[in-house]
C-alpha cells in the first residue's frame, strides 16, 4: 500500500472516531444554564431576524449567526422548531475541524506529529465534552488554531489566500468571545520570545519577505468580519463600539466576581490526577506530561532537526503564556482552559513524535509505545465515552460545572402530562417563581408553552396559576397567596406536583403545586 493511501486511512480513521465521539445523542445531556440562555437568544434571532449585541452578557455573535445554518437546513422557523441537535451541531462541527486543522502544519512539524495531535484532540475528554456544548468556547479555540495554521501556511509560501484566511480567522476570534484578547496578547509575546531565542537574522529575512499588501489585506479582512457580526450585518452600528466597551465589563468580571473565583492551580487539578480515588477519576495526564516534553524539545537545539524550530517555539511560548495568564485570572470555569489546553495538545503531539524518534532499544520502544497507546489513546477514549455518555451530568465529572440535573426531564414530562388534561392544553397558565430569576434552563424546556409567567418574587395581587413551580425559599409566601389571600369560597386546594424536591442544579431545588381538581383529572387519565 502506498504511503499516501496509508496516510489517508489514518486520517479518516481519526476523523471518524472524532465524529462518533461528538455527534451521537446530542439531546441526551440536560441543557446547561448557559446553553439555554444562548438557545433562547438564538430563537429570537430565528423568529424575528433581530440580534443586538449585549456588551454586558452573552459574549460575541458568531454562535448565534452560525446556528442559523442548521436551523435553515432543517426548515426551522421558530423556537419551538429547534432542538438540542440544532444548536449543538455547530460546536460539533468546530470540534471536528479542530481535529483536521493539524494537517496544515505538516510542513512544519511532520506528518507523524500532526497525526498525534489529531488523535489526541479527537480522543481528549475535554474536547469531546465541550464539542457537544452550546457555548462559544469550541468556536473560539477552532478559530484561534485556524489563525495559527493559516498564518503558518502564509509564512511558507507568501500566498495571498493564506493571509486572507488568517485575517478572517482573527476576525472570527474577535466576534466570538472577549477572551480572544488573551490569545492576541499571547501571539505577540510568543513571537517576541521566539525572535529573542532564535536566529534573528533568519527571522528578519522572513519578515522582509512578507508582503505589506498581504498584511494590510489580512488586517482589513479581520476588521470587516468583526464589523459584520457586531453590527448585526449593519443593522446595529452601535454594536461595533460596544465590542470595545465590553472590556470594561470583562475586566471587572474577571477580577471581582467571587462566584467563579478559583485558586491558580484549579485547571491543573482538573487535568491531572492529583487527588485520591473518587467515584471515577478523570484526567488528561498524558497530554500534560507529553506537552512538557514537547516544550523542552521546542527550546532545545537538540531536536531542531525534527521540526520547524521557529514555529514550534512560537507554539511553546504561546502555550506557556496562555497557561500562565489563565491560571492567574481568578475567574475560572472548566471550559475556559480549552484555549491553553489546546496548546498543550499541540506540544504533546510534537513531544510524542520526538520521543518515538529518539528511543533506540527494543525495550525502550515497547515501553514508549505501550505508554502512548494505553495512556495517550485508550484511557482518553474510555474517559471520553464515560464523561460524555454516562457521567454527563454527574458531579464526579470535572467538566460538569453547575450543571442542570437530570430531574429537569422529569419536571418537563410532568408539566406536559398536566397540560394534556387541561382544557387550554399548552396554552395553560404556568407560574414560575424563583428569586434572582434563578429558574434557568426552564425557559428552554418550557419553550412550547405559550403562557408562562416568570417571576422573581411572589405577586400576591396576581391570580394564582393552576400549576406553580417555585423555589423552596418562597414556599411559605405561595401558601399564603393560595390559602390566606383569597376570600372564603374562592380558595382552591393545591397538592404537590413532585413526590419530593426536584433538583434544578446542585443546591438549587424546585417545588411544584397543582390545583387538586387538575391533579385528579391527571389521575383519571392515567387510569384509563
Amino acid at each position: 500500500m502506498k504511503d499516501a493511501n496509508k496516510r489517508l486511512i489514518i486520517v479518516l480513521a481519526i476523523v471518524v472516531a472524532a465524529v462518533f465521539l461528538r455527534l451521537p445523542k446530542l439531546e441526551m445531556r440536560p441543557m446547561h444554564t448557559d446553553e439555554a440562555v444562548h438557545a433562547i437568544k438564538f430563537g429570537q434571532l430565528l423568529e424575528d431576524g433581530q440580534y443586538r449585541y449585549d456588551r454586558n452578557e452573552y459574549h460575541g455573535p458568531t454562535l448565534n449567526y452560525l446556528t442559523l445554518i442548521p436551523a435553515w437546513l432543517g426548515s426551522d422557523e421558530n423556537l419551538n422548531d429547534i432542538d438540542e441537535f440544532t444548536v449543538r451541531i455547530i460546536p460539533v462541527v468546530c470540534g471536528v475541524l479542530l481535529v483536521l486543522l493539524p494537517l496544515l502544519l505538516v510542513d512544519g512539524i511532520g506528518f507523524p506529529a500532526a497525526v498525534w495531535i489529531m488523535a489526541f484532540t479527537a480522543m481528549s475528554p475535554a474536547f469531546v465534552f465541550y464539542s457537544r456544548y452550546y457555548i462559544q468556547e469550541m468556536l473560539l479555540v477552532c478559530f484561534t488554531f485556524a489563525a495559527i495554521a493559516f498564518g503558518f501556511r502564509y509564512t511558507q509560501n507568501k500566498n495571498f489566500k493564506w493571509a486572507l484566511l488568517t485575517g478572517i480567522s482573527v476576525g472570527l476570534m474577535h466576534a466570538t468571545k472577549e477572551t480572544c484578547i488573551i490569545a492576541f496578547g499571547s501571539f505577540v509575546l510568543a513571537w517576541v520570545f521566539t525572535y529573542l531565542l532564535g536566529r534573528r537574522e533568519d527571522i528578519s529575512t522572513k519578515l522582509q519577505a512578507v508582503k505589506p499588501l498581504h498584511v494590510l489585506a489580512a488586517i482589513l479582512a479581520a476588521i470587516a468580519v468583526s464589523i459584520l457580526f457586531y453590527s448585526s450585518f449593519f443593522k446595529n452600528p452601535e454594536g461595533i463600539f460596544d465590542s470595545v466597551r465590553t472590556y470594561a465589563t470583562y475586566f471587572s468580571r474577571a477580577s471581582q466576581n467571587p462566584i467563579h473565583n478559583k485558586s491558580w492551580y484549579y485547571y491543573f487539578d482538573i487535568l491531572t490526577w492529583v487527588e485520591g480515588f473518587e467515584k471515577i477519576t478523570f484526567n488528561e495526564d498524558y497530554i500534560v506530561v507529553a506537552a512538557c516534553f514537547g516544550f523542552f524539545a521546542a527550546i532545545s537545539r537538540k531536536y531542531s532537526s525534527f521540526f520547524n524550530s521557529g514555529f514550534v517555539r512560537f507554539i511553546a511560548f504561546y502555550t506557556l503564556i496562555m497557561t500562565v495568564i489563565y491560571s492567574a485570572i481568578p475567574y475560572k470555569t472548566p471550559w475556559s482552559m480549552l484555549g491553553f489546553f489546546h496548546g498543550m495538545v499541540l506540544l504533546s503531539g510534537i513531544g510524542t513524535d520526538c520521543l518515538i524518534k529518539i528511543v533506540r532499544s527494543r525495550w525502550e520502544k515497547v515501553i514508549v509505545w505501550g505508554v502512548i497507546i494505553l495512556f495517550g489513546l485508550i484511557s482518553p477514549l474510555v474517559q471520553s465515552y464515560l464523561s460524555s455518555f454516562k457521567y454527563y451530568a454527574d458531579t464526579s465529572n470535572p467538566y460538569v460545572y453547575a450543571h442542570t440535573s437530570n430531574d429537569i426531564f422529569d419536571i418537563t414530562k410532568r408539566v406536559e402530562q398536566i397540560s394534556a388534561v387541561h382544557p387550554d392544553g399548552r396554552n395553560m397558565y404556568i407560574e414560575v417563581v424563583c428569586p434572582d430569576d434563578d429558574y434557568w434552563p426552564l425557559p428552554w424546556y418550557l419553550r412550547s408553552f405559550a403562557n408562562v409567567g416568570w417571576w422573581n418574587k411572589v405577586d400576591a395581587a396576581s391570580p394564582a396559576a393552576e400549576l406553580i413551580i417555585a423555589a423552596p425559599e418562597v414556599e411559605q409566601e405561595i401558601l399564603k397567596k393560595l390559602y390566606e389571600t383569597p376570600e372564603p369560597g374562592k380558595r382552591h386546594l393545591y397538592v404537590p406536583v413532585f413526590d419530593s424536591y426536584s433538583q434544578l442544579r446542585p443546591q438549587v431545588e424546585l417545588k411544584g403545586f397543582v390545583r387538586k381538581s387538575l391533579w385528579d383529572r391527571l389521575g383519571q387519565a392515567a387510569g384509563e
